[in-house]
């Protein structure tokens, strides 16, 4: 029963480092494609703000849940 919950918890936990690594790289291409763009569109803007409080919500998450990348 509770080897279930661990099992749960461990799979989530790599979910989540997943996601930010994810992120992470999502942010920078669209930094990069909005640094070359000569006018940056609003969408992609918006693109770009809402990847940034996606990547700083699941830090903050993995913060509290004591995760590192490294082991």
């Amino acid at each position: 029963m509770f080897r279930s919950k661990k099992i749960k918890k461990d799979v989530f936990d790599k979910e989540i480092l997943d996601t930010i690594f994810h992120l992470r790289k999502e942010w920078s291409y669209l930094e990069g494609i909005l640094d070359r763009s000569v006018e940056p569109s609003e969408s992609g803007q918006f693109d770009l703000a809402v990847t940034k409080a996606k990547y700083f919500y699941l830090i903050r998450e993995a913060k509290i849940r004591n995760l590192s990348a490294i082991k």
